[in-house]
C-alpha cells in the first residue's frame, strides 16, 4: 500500500474562500486515494498585500488574485498552466469565464490560475427595511446621493476599497486609469472624480473607512442601521438562509452620467495556481483542474459557501435559488468590469495608493496633491 501524499493549500479567511475548498478537498481524498489537502487561511489584507513569494515554498495549492501574475511570471514561482492541462480544458474556461476573471490570469503567453471564483462591486440592500419605510433603492448618482444624506447608506471605504472605486469613476467620467506610463488618469478626469468622491463621502458615517466589504456586509446583516450599499464586492454568503441574522439582496449599481449607462467596476475574484515547488503536481493539477469543472463549480463549490468563476453555475436555477438569485442579478456587472494593471509592481502601487485618496476623503486637502502623489506612486512603481 502506498503511503499518504498531503497537499497544503493557502487560501483566506472567509466562509466564501475557505469552506468550499475544504468541503471539495474532502471529496477528492475520497476519490483519490492516499491524497489528502489541508487548507491554511490568511486574512484579507494579508491575502491582498502578502507577497506570494514567501508561500510558494510552503504551499503546494495557492489561491491568488490577479495582479500577482506579474510577478508570477517574471519569477516562474507558480506552474505554467497551460504546459500541463489539456487544451480542450482551457478553452471551456475561456469560454465559460465570468467577465474577464479566467484571462486575467493569463499573462505573458501563459495561464498561471484557474478563476474558482469571481466578484466585482455590487449593490445590496435590505429588501425588508426598503418596503417598511416605502422607498425605492437609488437607480442613478443624484438618488444615492438622497439616500446617502438620511445616514442609511454603507460602504467599505478602507484604503483599496476607495481605489477600486476610484478607478470605476475614472471610467464612469470617460477615461480608464493607467493609459500612460506617467499618470494613473488626466487631471481633469482626476479632478472631476475626486469632487465627486467628495460628495459621496461626506455623507457616510466615518466609521465605514475602518470597513473592508465582508464588515459592511455584516453591519448590514446584523443591524437595521443601513438600507443600502451602492457598491462593494459582492459575497453571495449573505444573501443565503441561515447565513446571517438578515437577508442582502444584490442587484445591479447604479446608473451614472448622461449617457444612463451602469457603473463599471474593478474585477476582483481568485485563482487556483499550483506551485513550482509542489513535489507532487500531478495530483495538485489534478485538484485543480477538479475544483474548476462545470460540475463541481455548479455543484459541491457553490453548496458550500463558494462564488463560482465558471459561467454555467452563475446560470444555473437551482444554483441561484440558494441565494435569492444573486448569481443571475449581478452577472451583468461582471461581465462589463475593469481589469486593474497585472504588471510586476502593480500591487505595491494598490497597497500605497489608496492611502493619500483615503486621508483626502476625511480630511479634506488640495485635489491636486491627492493626485501627484498617485502619480509619484505610479511612476515610482512601474
Amino acid at each position: 500500500m502506498s503511503s499518504e501524499i498531503t497537499l497544503k493549500g493557502i487560501t483566506w479567511n472567509h466562509s466564501r474562500g475557505f469552506t468550499p475548498l475544504v468541503a471539495s478537498a474532502q471529496r477528492f481524498s475520497e476519490l483519490v486515494n492516499n491524497v489528502s489537502i489541508v487548507w491554511d487561511k490568511r486574512t484579507l489584507q494579508e491575502f491582498a498585500d502578502y507577497p506570494i513569494q514567501n508561500l510558494v515554498k510552503e504551499y503546494d495549492l495557492l489561491i491568488i488574485d490577479h495582479p500577482w501574475v506579474g510577478y508570477a511570471a517574471k519569477a516562474d514561482c507558480v506552474l505554467p498552466l497551460d504546459q500541463y492541462l489539456s487544451s480542450s480544458f482551457l478553452k471551456d474556461q475561456k469560454m465559460n469565464s465570468v467577465g474577464n476573471s479566467h484571462l486575467s490570469y493569463h499573462y505573458a503567453s501563459h495561464q498561471w490560475a484557474l478563476a474558482i471564483d469571481a466578484a466585482t462591486p455590487v449593490a445590496s440592500y435590505r429588501k425588508d427595511l426598503i418596503r417598511e419605510h416605502s422607498c425605492q433603492i437609488p437607480s442613478n448618482w443624484d438618488e444615492l446621493l438622497a439616500m446617502a444624506a438620511l445616514k442609511r447608506v454603507a460602504v467599505p471605504s478602507i484604503p483599496i476599497d476607495l481605489l477600486m472605486s476610484f478607478y470605476s469613476f475614472c471610467i464612469a467620467v470617460g477615461q480608464e486609469p493607467f493609459v500612460n506610463n506617467e499618470e494613473v488618469t488626466d487631471r481633469e478626469t482626476g479632478l472631476k472624480v475626486l469632487e465627486m468622491m467628495q460628495s459621496f463621502w461626506s455623507l457616510i458615517d466615518r466609521r465605514f473607512f475602518t470597513c473592508n466589504p465582508i464588515q459592511v456586509a455584516e453591519i448590514m446583516t446584523s443591524t437595521d442601521d443601513y438600507w443600502y450599499c451602492p457598491f462593494a464586492y459582492g459575497y453571495s454568503n449573505y444573501s443565503r438562509r441561515g447565513y446571517a441574522k438578515k437577508f442582502l439582496h444584490y442587484t445591479d449599481l447604479i446608473q451614472f452620467g448622461s449617457s444612463e449607462a451602469k457603473l463599471r467596476t474593478t474585477l476582483g475574484g481568485t485563482g487556483i495556481a499550483v506551485s513550482s515547488y509542489c513535489k507532487n503536481k500531478r495530483y495538485a493539477l489534478q485538484f485543480a483542474e477538479w475544483v474548476a469543472s462545470p460540475t463541481i463549480q455548479s455543484s459541491l463549490y457553490v453548496e458550500n459557501g463558494g462564488q463560482p468563476g465558471h459561467r454555467s453555475a452563475w446560470k444555473d436555477p437551482l444554483v441561484n435559488q440558494l441565494n435569492h438569485d444573486y448569481f443571475k442579478n449581478t452577472l451583468d456587472a461582471l461581465d462589463r468590469s475593469y481589469t486593474r494593471p497585472r504588471y510586476n509592481g502593480y500591487l505595491t502601487f494598490q497597497e500605497r495608493a489608496g492611502i493619500p485618496l483615503q486621508e483626502y476623503l476625511q480630511n479634506g486637502g488640495n485635489p491636486l496633491v491627492v493626485l501627484e502623489k498617485m502619480n509619484s506612486i505610479y511612476q515610482t512603481e512601474k
